[in-house]
């Protein structure tokens, strides 16, 4: 074994969360790096899913809305993220995508802004949905989008700035942007946030409530394992609630759901955040998921992600030849989420290869491979076995 092998079994036979790797469903013989983009199935869901289905909806049928509390479910669940997105009970709510709750979130946000601003401001390489989402927004409130690098967001702002959308870490790149310093300035000029928290959340620690942040979105299939399609979350910080006016408002946000009113009543706190008839299954399966941060200390979720990305970069530089993967993501700890993202030529072609040969990462265009490595269950002999491998594949 090389010096590098022996390393990686001695920082795994150290690591505090190691653990965790058993709460999971995964293959011994495959490295898993694309939790970034689908998280791995906790192994208890399967069994709290078919318990949803065969007793609650099998049996109990619509007496499951109370008895079982399929009703407060979206407050419930949206209470545990809030212990990992930093904010006290009564701000979060799950429902609907992370596409759907941006648009709540932005329009609601210019609704909030004074006379004149009339302004959206948009990182220019954003998810290409959370663009469109925004176009979408400044259509209906007559504003006006304008795109700008995420780093230059808090200069950027301005007084006819309403709101700035800004996602916490790149999704190519695995940058981490500076939430804290952006949200100051940002409120500074007089406008409000959006953060987009779908590559940050479950991978380091957020403090929405102590930074001052007025909004936040993200899914819950990355980081924190809820499962393909698993429904997303709002926050809407405490202050802001009784002014936050929802461009949906649904039956399930009224005050009185089942009053059947024709004019719209909204609900007070989180449940205003809410549209139509939840997705339960899926909730539920979130809600099992998230049973394996219970004992987890966020912080030393972090620790272990730095070290381990430290770790790959490293042995990407052993092993992979001079000129063929160059990183993109920072180097700096203070600006990189839990993904390392390498330009590779022909990288949609190497990608394919390191999944034949067990290494599953992703790629994105043009030539950008991306690896995702999530705490809970990726180890540091996965990282040396995925940069190997990495290493054969390109210099083959």
């Amino acid at each position: 074994m090389s010096d590098l092998t022996h390393e990686a079994l001695a920082l795994d036979a150290a690591d505090g969360l190691r653990a965790k790797r058993a709460e999971f469903v995964l293959d011994d013989d495959t490295v898993y790096l694309d939790g970034n983009s689908l998280g791995a199935l906790p192994g208890a869901v399967a069994g709290r899913l078919a318990d949803a289905v065969e007793r609650e909806w099998g049996r109990l049928r619509i007496r499951s809305w109370t008895e079982s509390g399929w009703w407060t479910a979206p407050e419930r669940v949206g209470d545990r993220i809030a212990r990992l997105v930093g904010a006290a009970p009564g701000q979060v709510v799950v429902g609907d995508s992370t596409s759907v709750n941006v648009f709540k979130a932005v329009v609601a946000a210019v609704r909030l802004a004074a006379e004149g601003r009339d302004e959206i401001l948009v990182d220019a390489a954003t998810f290409p949905t959370d663009g469109y989402i925004a176009a979408s927004a400044a259509r209906l409130t007559g504003a006006r989008v304008r795109a700008v690098d995420a780093a230059d967001m808090a200069a950027s702002a301005g007084p006819r700035t309403a709101v700035a959308l800004v996602n916490h870490v790149d999704y190519r790149t695995g940058r981490l942007h500076d939430l804290p310093g952006t949200t100051a300035a940002v409120h500074a000029a007089g406008a409000r946030v959006v953060w987009d928290l779908c590559h940050s959340a479950g991978a380091l620690p957020v403090a929405l409530d102590a930074d001052g942040a007025d909004f936040a979105v993200g899914c819950t299939y990355k980081y924190l394992n809820g499962g393909p399609g698993s429904p997303a979350y709002l926050y809407v910080r405490r202050e802001l609630q009784p002014r936050f006016d929802s461009p949906l408002p649904g039956w399930n946000s009224h005050a009185d759901p089942f009053g059947m009113s024709a004019v719209y009543e909204p609900a007070d706190g989180a449940p205003r955040g809410r549209v139509g008839t939840p997705d339960i299954l899926s909730l539920l399966a979130l809600e099992a998921a998230l049973d394996v941060w219970d004992d987890v200390d966020v912080t030393a979720v972090r620790a272990k992600s730095l070290a381990l990305t430290d770790f790959f970069l490293r042995c990407v530089a052993a092993y992979v030849p001079a000129g063929r993967a160059e990183p993109v993501t920072p180097l700096a700890h203070a600006e990189r989420g839990s993904q390392v993202s390498l330009r590779c030529a022909g990288a949609e072609e190497v990608m394919a290869e390191l999944i034949r040969r067990g290494v599953v990462g992703d790629f994105r265009p043009p030539d950008v491979l991306r690896f995702g490595f999530t705490p809970l269950y990726t180890g540091f002999a996965d990282a040396e076995r995925a940069a190997r491998v990495l290493g054969e594949v390109l210099g083959a």
